[in-house]
């Protein structure tokens, strides 16, 4: 199954009471588990994640051939800009293009500004190259979305849109990926872990990365941040692993 949602919320459990674990985005495919009343048990086909979403819009068939380049991209009824609507379409999100005239590409029953876009199989040379878009983003747990993003989440979304395989959450990143350093080695885009958390090297001075305690996505200078959580949470940094591109 596709999904033809521009964003939806998985559960952890069966009810919108439970937590919001992850996020399926316009494009992201997925396999039906089980159906319970309302809800469907499903299982990313990108990185394997389970849990439960509403029944939704949904598509067999469709073939993606773009993705979402910026941090998000507006949609238009028509291919003019006095056009625009209110709904946006997060970075990585997937699209079909079905029709192209002038400066936009048609998917779905909306039209988007060409340059919000790449092909399917489009590669940066660096993984996180962009990830300073998120800058300002809202903190939000489970999120992979332009509203709000979890820390994981964001590690996650730069290495998909690079065609990587990267599991959902920290505590099963730092386990697949293998290539251990050492902090005193630590240089631009290695990955920093604590118990629960992640964050982004972009140089050997300074990190980003989604903080739940800030409420928003930030850079901030690595030494204060490893001083940070180990005053405030008691968390030591458990692991540095280096990504290759």
């Amino acid at each position: 199954m596709i999904s033809k949602n521009l964003i939806i919320n998985v559960y952890k459990q069966n009810s919108e009471k439970s937590e919001v674990v992850t996020q399926l985005l316009y494009g992201d495919s997925y396999k039906i588990i089980k159906k319970i009343g309302t809800w469907i048990k499903v299982k990313n086909n990108s990185d394997h994640y389970k849990g439960y979403i509403k029944k939704n819009n949904f598509s067999i068939n469709q073939k993606n051939t773009h993705k979402i380049y910026s941090l998000f991209a507006n949609l238009y009824s028509e291919p003019i800009n006095k056009k625009k609507i209110q709904k946006k379409i997060s970075f990585g999100s997937k699209i079909q293009v079905i029709q192209e005239k002038n400066s936009f590409y048609k998917f779905d029953n909306f039209w988007i500004k060409k340059n919000e876009v790449k092909k399917i199989n489009y590669k940066i040379k660096e993984n996180f190259k962009n990830i300073k878009k998120f800058i300002g983003v809202k903190y939000k747990w489970g999120g992979k979305h332009f509203s709000g993003v979890d820390c994981s989440g964001l590690i996650q979304l730069f290495l998909n849109f690079n065609k990587k395989f990267c599991p959902r959450d920290a505590r099963d990143q730092i386990r697949y990926f293998k290539n251990k350093i050492k902090i005193e080695s630590i240089r631009k885009n290695d990955l920093i872990f604590w118990k629960g958390h992640v964050a982004l090297a972009i140089s050997k001075k300074e990190l980003i990365h989604a903080y739940g305690p800030k409420k928003k996505t930030l850079v901030m200078p690595i030494k204060k941040t490893i001083n940070r959580l180990y005053k405030q949470s008691n968390l030591k940094v458990i692991g540095v692993r280096r990504i290759n591109n």
